[in-house]
């Protein structure tokens, strides 16, 4: 193995920590750096469980003292609220449910990241995600794989990254479990070992995706509209569609003689539209914006693959049918229930990101 000289992206959290001392044991001559994203009056102050607050960087910090490596605090607050908040805002009020942690994987913590690390002399970079990187040497590219810690798994969110990227990008937990690394960080008497976990979206903590949009997009000023049965009944009234996503639930408080799911949002109408559980369910979407990893062969006609249309979601059997403008038409072997627009649709095959793109339109009903 050939010493490299390698930034780690340190959020503050076990992973990033176990991971740079990992790489530091192996012989490399490693430094730190936590990505600054709050904005001033939002999250900075808030002692939650995101990887945007202060407490993440005091804690990244005292981590790197402790390993006796090198600490950077990036600003990347301009980039992160053009990339990342305000698509998501957009995504939002088009109707649409955008997954911020992939945009902000490609566009601020991996392609800018690596862009600082470069100018500060750095040959490769890495981070704490659960999931490796490989080569395949037959066509000559590099590739996500799952992680060995499924429950933990993160490949389906790194679907973007460049070739260039991949190419100086290492992943030291991708072989590890959750388990195994809190007992390493414990072992290294690393004060983060018990950490818990981030699992909110950072700039909002709370969960409350419709009241960010309203309190920073719109002024405070709700937009209120109808709710409709899918066969144009009016059930009720809403204060605005952007609190709603396909799927959803709960908040919408209608009597009904049976439960009620969200169905489609209508930006144009400002309507919610509604049904039974049984319509939630789609067999079929189109995916653009692709980017593959490892192309399939469709010289002969659809080629069936694994897609996973949620990070929670279970990956599924599907048909891939290629398009002449490099869209693809998914054809699930089974209906998958809320399969949003918005949302990313990775493929797989044995364990490998193959590629993926964005869910632009979906067929309704099983």
């Amino acid at each position: 193995m050939i010493p490299k000289k390698i930034l780690v992206a340190m959020s503050g959290g076990v992973d990033s920590s176990v991971a740079a001392a990992l790489l530091k044991e192996q012989g490399h001559e490693v430094a730190g750096a936590t990505i600054r994203t709050w904005m001033p009056g939002e999250c900075a102050g808030r002692p939650n469980r995101s990887c945007c607050g202060l407490e993440g960087v005091e804690d990244a910090r005292e981590v790197a003292e402790e390993l006796g490596i090198r600490h950077w605090v990036f600003n990347f607050e301009k980039e992160f609220k053009e990339s990342v908040m305000d698509a998501f805002a957009r995504e939002y009020l088009a109707g649409r449910t955008p997954n911020p942690c992939i945009l902000c994987n490609e566009h601020v913590k991996f392609e800018l990241f690596w862009r600082r690390a470069r100018e500060l002399g750095f040959d490769d970079m890495a981070t704490g995600h659960y999931a490796r990187v490989d080569r395949d040497e037959n066509r000559k590219a590099y590739y996500i794989g799952e992680a060995k810690d499924i429950a933990k798994d993160q490949s389906y969110v790194l679907f973007p990254l460049s070739q260039e990227l991949l190419a100086h990008l290492h992943l030291p937990l991708g072989g590890l479990t959750k388990t195994e690394i809190r007992a390493m960080a414990r072992q290294r008497h690393l004060k983060v070992w018990e950490k818990a976990d981030s699992q909110e979206i950072c700039f909002v903590p709370d969960d409350d995706y419709g009241g960010f949009i309203l309190k920073h997009y719109l002024d405070g000023q709700n937009r209120p509209g109808v709710v409709r049965m899918k066969d144009g009944r009016v059930l009720g009234n809403h204060q605005g569609f952007f609190h709603y996503t396909r799927g959803q639930r709960r908040g919408l408080k209608i009597a009904h003689r049976e439960r009620l799911y969200v169905l489609d949002t209508n930006p144009e109408k400002n309507e919610v539209t509604v049904g039974a559980k049984a319509d939630t369910f789609s067999d079929r979407c189109k995916v653009g914006g692709i980017r593959w990893f490892l192309s399939p062969d469709f010289s002969s006609g659809p080629v069936c693959l694994h897609v996973k249309i949620r990070s929670l979601h279970r990956k599924t059997p599907a048909e891939i049918r290629l398009l002449s403008n490099g869209a693809a038409e998914v054809f699930f072997k089974e209906p998958q229930d809320s399969v949003t627009p918005g949302q990313a649709a990775v493929f797989y095959r044995d364990g490998r990101v193959f590629g993926g793109g964005w869910i632009e339109e979906v067929s309704h009903g099983g």
